[in-house]
């Protein structure tokens, strides 16, 4: 089951994950029919760990 991340902004730049068995997805909403990325689990700890610390911020 598809949801929306909680940390999607309110202007239509929104993202979804799923989580299965082996996998992790993520997908663009506005293109919920392309294509979606897979993540292992670990790596998706790891990714959201890093972005909770704000390794990616941009000052914006």
């Amino acid at each position: 089951m598809w949801r929306k991340s909680s940390r999607s902004g309110g202007n239509g730049d929104c993202v979804e994950v799923a989580g299965f068995a082996d996998a992790v997805g993520v997908r663009d909403t506005k293109d919920r029919q392309g294509p979606a990325l897979s993540f292992g689990p670990a790596s998706w700890t790891r990714f959201v760990a890093a972005t909770r610390a704000g390794r990616f911020d941009n000052g914006a």
